[in-house]
């Protein structure tokens, strides 16, 4: 079968998946009058995060090759919501023009902006629309907040994959076995790590409960998609690979690990939560082993997923 075959059949299958994923978690009762206007915004989400893992950069580069085109062609992200918000009666002007604003302005910026500074800028809007949620409203729907993540995650592929490609991100969907083995090898050599820092420090519990393998399957894959693979991006595929050639592969390890670990300061706390702070610096470093073996951020959202599928279903 042609790999463009495998990418459509791949993603009609993570579609099935994440339909019975939503019902397996109750989240396909809560879509509302208009579920098909939901559905259809979800489907327009994840479809460019997907094909952007399976080469679809390299076409849009060949068309868009003018900075004019590549700022004109970043408006299409604002049609999702769109496509939600105009059935449901729920469109508002005011917020569809803050969305172009956030959307076009870091197109520019990376576009015409020249020095690290402008990465660095670029990921702290991003990091800081998503942390404070700023464009949540545009999908009010219970179970649906990580749709702005979403949103932001295909903005961030398409400015690093077609607009700025001076950074090698690794990312691609197309899974090899070593993606599995790599970051497998890591989640086992993080675990007694965690368990004897988490019990020790009273922040991991452990909870007897039988968990069948659709649990289990349904939540590795949910987090995989919204969790490990935007962070890793984030974390390892961009400001990893931005430090370290400043700094060298080592440092830009530790310091792109502390940097994840800072980002968890207030989950699940009203406080500093040094903890979760800790163990999560720590993990930063065998996701940013499991990248940098062969630059593949599959792999290290690998072993990101099973350590959270792990923790939230046996050890929270």
């Amino acid at each position: 079968m042609p790999l463009k075959s495998v990418g459509f059949a791949g993603f009609l299958l993570l579609l099935i998946a994440f339909w019975f994923t939503g019902e397996f978690f109750g989240i396909t009762a809560k879509l509302g009058d208009v579920p098909a206007a939901t559905a259809a915004s979800f489907v327009l989400l994840l479809a460019p995060y997907w094909f952007f893992g399976w080469g679809l950069a390299e076409p849009l580069k060949r068309v868009l090759k003018t900075p004019l085109t590549r700022i004109a062609g970043s408006t299409v992200f604002v049609v999702p919501y769109l496509v939600f918000s105009i059935p449901r009666a729920e469109f508002r002007i005011g917020l569809c023009a803050e969305l172009l604003i956030a959307i076009v302005g870091l197109t520019a910026l990376l576009e015409y902006a020249r020095g690290d500074w402008a990465d660095y800028a670029a990921l702290l809007a991003v990091a800081l629309i998503i942390e404070l949620h700023v464009f949540a409203r545009a999908w009010p729907v219970p179970g649906l907040s990580g749709l702005e993540k979403l949103l932001f995650m295909d903005v961030v592929l398409y400015l690093y994959l077609v607009v700025r490609t001076s950074v090698q991100v690794g990312f691609d969907l197309r899974v090899r076995a070593s993606d599995f083995r790599v970051g497998l090898r890591e989640f086992l050599y993080y675990t007694p790590i965690a368990l004897a820092l988490g019990f020790a420090m009273g922040f991991l519990h452990l909870h007897r409960i039988t968990s069948s393998a659709q649990w289990i399957g349904a939540g590795w894959i949910f987090t995989l998609f919204f969790v490990a693979l935007p962070e890793e991006i984030f974390f390892r595929g961009l400001l990893l690979n931005l430090l370290e050639k400043r700094i060298g592969t080592k440092a830009a390890l530790v310091v792109s690990a502390v940097v994840f670990g800072l980002a968890h300061f207030n989950k699940r706390a009203n406080v500093f939560n040094w903890r979760y702070v800790i163990l999560a610096a720590i993990a930063g470093i065998f996701y940013g082993r499991s990248y940098l073996t062969h630059r593949r951020i599959l792999s290290a959202g690998v072993t990101h997923a099973t350590v959270d599928t792990v923790w939230s279903i046996w050890l929270r």
